[in-house]
């Protein structure tokens, strides 16, 4: 649990860099992969 928050963390970071930068693909990618981390940790609050 505590990896996927790190990981959500450092997702939610980087989408702020990228869209700070103008990197719009890259943002949505962040966003995807923060959506990813979010569902896992829902997963493992729900086992």
């Amino acid at each position: 649990m505590n990896t996927f928050s790190q990981q959500y963390q450092i997702a939610k970071n980087n989408s702020i860099e990228f869209m700070k930068n103008g990197q719009i693909s890259a943002y949505l990618n962040a966003l995807v992969e923060m959506n990813k981390y979010k569902r896992l940790m829902i997963a493992v609050v729900a086992n």
